[in-house]
């Protein structure tokens, strides 16, 4: 973002990929295995969180759960803010999402807007056994009653700051808390 500037690593490559794995074995023990486990990870960066969750998932039960993507972009409450044509990834479900352990996962949790959004559009596919959120940072802020049940880190964020969550091939490199500069 345009005259924001990195204040605080939160997490460099090793922890990330630490907390993916707790995520992972934190979602395997609720659960009690892969049983009728589903991941869907929310375009775009939700998505990659979601497939290093799912691979993880597999390295310890040597099952991969079903995976998919959904891009929320027509479901937004903002929508007409965005912009004229906003850019559409389209949804990647290759499952029926009926009476599945749907974990629905993003990069990081605000305002629950976006969660709103994502589980509205799954209701509108079927209805899921339940649905249950991972998050790799909540920073607080909620405008909804909306909650994470699997969390990497949970850091307060002023309305001024964003995080910014760094992918270079296909991992996560470091995940930053940034904020304006000087001007």
């Amino acid at each position: 973002m345009a005259n924001y500037k990195e204040k605080t690593v939160l997490m460099d490559a090793a922890t990330a990929r630490r907390a993916v794995s707790r995520m992972a074995y934190e979602i395997l023990e609720r659960n009690r295995g892969t049983e009728n486990l589903a991941i869907i990870g929310i375009q775009t960066k939700g998505v990659l969180l979601a497939r290093l969750i799912a691979e993880k998932i597999a390295e310890i039960e040597g099952v991969c759960p079903q995976m998919g993507s959904l891009d929320i972009t027509f479901y937004r409450d903002d929508l007409t803010r965005l912009s004229e044509h906003p850019i559409v990834a389209g949804n990647d479900i290759a499952f029926s999402i009926e009476d599945k352990k749907i974990i629905l996962i993003d990069d990081v949790l605000y305002s629950g807007r976006t969660i709103r959004a994502a589980m509205e559009e799954i209701f509108d596919m079927g209805r899921p056994e339940r649905i249950e959120l991972a998050v790799l940072i909540d920073r607080g802020g909620r405008e909804l009653p909306i909650r994470a049940d699997y969390i990497g880190r949970g850091v307060p964020t002023s309305r001024d700051e964003y995080i910014n969550v760094a992918i270079d091939d296909e991992k996560i490199e470091k995940v930053s808390i940034c904020g304006k500069g000087e001007e």
